[in-house]
């Protein structure tokens, strides 16, 4: 196998997983790894040169059944392309065709589940939204969105019965088309937020859905879909949803609550399961789920923040904190000790969580979730040697070594960071 080959897609699959460690060897010297150990994904690959194993190893977390999927189709889409390529001057195109469209290729064969004739319509949508990514209107960014369903019609009609939603069927379908965003009110009315688009596999567009508790729900939960994501649960195995976003993104909802995000040209994964083994047993599992989105929402909204997870005595010994981000402002502390021992999820249903954890300064919560302080500036000594990164990266360094820290990033990537090293970022 060609290194250069390989080295033309490492880098975007090494993103994807997190920041986990991708490499190719020859069978004879593939480490021997059980079923057992999550830390290791080995893939096999049988080339006219031999047969070979990419081996993805990431310390800490382990792979979720999520990126073992898609670890396999990798696998085999790298196989399909370095089998049909050509040889002499040509291999050039070959490694091109390879980095643009690896991971294309193989998200819509993820998302064509049991259906194989469907990879082309798949792949033919998303390349639809992402040219709809680039457009503007009135100096704003345009969305929308689709929600693709497998069942029959009737099916699927009886789980938009179950999620509280108003549907409109077209009758007939339409075909999804380059020109489908020709006029403005395709998108403007069928945004991607509260209202969808619905169709079929073969991409025929049956109706539209508008959630009617979409205006009522908190803004994580607008952020995050919520609603969609319901919808997609009752819609049966490989229904799917994809959306443009105010940012420019796009967002592809499996079932379970996988987003596949297409972000500065390349895909990202958020798996909640990531998170879950991150923070299991440190955090109460209510509370967990009401972070896990709001880190989501976060990240969507491009606001920066640093979360740590520990008991409350790490305030006491002096070592953490070094100042507060409001100094002696006697009123700031008044406000801040009204939310003080309030959870998660109270806080979150309330409103306040997004504004309490963009705020200056990191956020501290006990293992029950609970608020115990806010706009701590961190006593940084403490952080080992060099720390490649701004401020907020050398303070959550720091950070992590009394606890779970989880950093959001101003351009978007969140960051999980424990003992002084960063174990998994997304975006």
């Amino acid at each position: 196998m060609p290194t250069r080959a390989f080295e033309s897609v490492r880098k975007i699959v090494e993103d994807f997983f997190g920041g986990a460690t991708f490499t190719h060897v020859r069978e004879d010297a593939t480490p021997r790894v059980t079923e057992q150990d999550g830390n290791f994904l080995v893939q096999r690959i049988m080339t006219e040169r031999g047969t070979y194993h990419f081996v993805l190893q990431r310390d800490g977390l382990p792979f979720t059944e999520t990126e073992k999927k898609i670890a396999d189709e990798l696998t085999e889409v790298f196989q399909i392309f370095f089998s049909n390529r050509k040889k002499g001057d040509e291999i050039v195109y070959f490694r091109t065709a390879l980095l643009s469209s690896f991971l294309d290729v193989s998200l819509s064969r993820y998302l064509r589940f049991n259906h194989h004739r469907a990879f082309w319509s798949t792949q033919k949508l998303l390349q639809i939204l992402k040219d709809l990514s680039f457009q503007k209107y009135e100096g704003k960014p345009v969305t929308s969105g689709f929600i693709v369903y497998r069942n029959r019609f009737e099916e699927f009609n009886v789980a938009c019965s179950m999620s509280d939603c108003l549907r409109h069927d077209f009758n007939p379908g339409i075909a999804i088309s380059a020109n489908f965003f020709k006029s403005p009110l395709t998108y403007r009315l069928v945004n991607g937020q509260g209202t969808f688009y619905s169709c079929n596999i073969n991409m025929q567009v049956t109706g539209m859905i508008k959630f009617m508790n979409y205006g009522n729900r908190d803004a994580v939960e607008r952020l995050s879909h919520r609603d969609t994501r319901s919808l997609l649960n009752k819609s049966g195995a490989g229904a799917f949803a994809v959306a443009v976003t105010h940012a420019s993104e796009l967002e592809v909802m499996t079932n379970p609550d996988n987003i596949f995000v297409w972000r500065k040209g390349s895909w990202c994964l958020f798996d909640p399961e990531i998170f879950r083994s991150f923070l299991s047993g440190h955090l109460e599992a209510k509370e967990l789920e009401s972070l896990i989105m709001t880190l989501y929402s976060l990240s969507k909204l491009r606001l920066g923040s640093i979360i740590l997870i520990a008991d409350e005595c790490v305030l006491e010994s002096g070592d953490l904190q070094k100042g507060t981000a409001s100094g002696k402002d006697s009123l700031s502390q008044l406000i801040i000790s009204f939310f003080k021992y309030k959870t998660i999820s109270s806080l979150k249903h309330s409103g306040e969580l997004i504004s309490i954890l963009s705020s200056d300064g990191l956020t501290l919560f006990n293992k029950d979730g609970e608020l115990i302080d806010a706009g701590i500036i961190i006593n940084t000594c403490r952080t080992p040697g060099l720390v490649t990164g701004g401020g907020r990266t050398t303070a959550a360094t720091a950070a992590s070594f009394f606890g779970k820290v989880i950093m959001v990033s101003e351009d978007g990537p969140i960051e999980l960071y424990e003992n002084g090293k960063c174990e998994y970022r997304f975006g």
